[in-house]
């Protein structure tokens, strides 16, 4: 399958929305290497390992809400509130 390639430049990420060149970078980083991987893990396993690779520390909410939207296809605005919340109460849980 194509998409189950390593994307060295982050093109296939940055494909997504809400991806841009440092989130890309990070996933990258991650070993996160394309759009497949990404939906595989989801986005709060994708935030819990983008965390050491990430110049300002762990991932942030609107990174969190930005790596779920790029899964859905959607801008991260478009997830409901409450869905957003879940998966930072979740997020948070990994973290501790």
């Amino acid at each position: 399958m194509p998409d189950e390639k390593s994307d060295h430049e982050g093109g296939g990420l940055r494909a997504l929305p809400n991806i841009g060149p440092e989130l890309a970078q990070s996933l990258l980083a991650a070993g996160i290497g394309s759009p497949a991987a990404l939906r595989r893990i989801g986005s709060v396993e994708a935030a819990v390992r983008i965390g050491p690779h990430r110049r300002s520390g762990p991932a942030c909410r609107s990174a969190l809400c930005a790596l779920e939207g790029a899964i859905r296809g959607v801008r991260w605005h478009a997830i409901p509130k409450e869905e957003r919340d879940a998966l930072w109460a979740e997020y948070q849980r990994r973290l501790a």
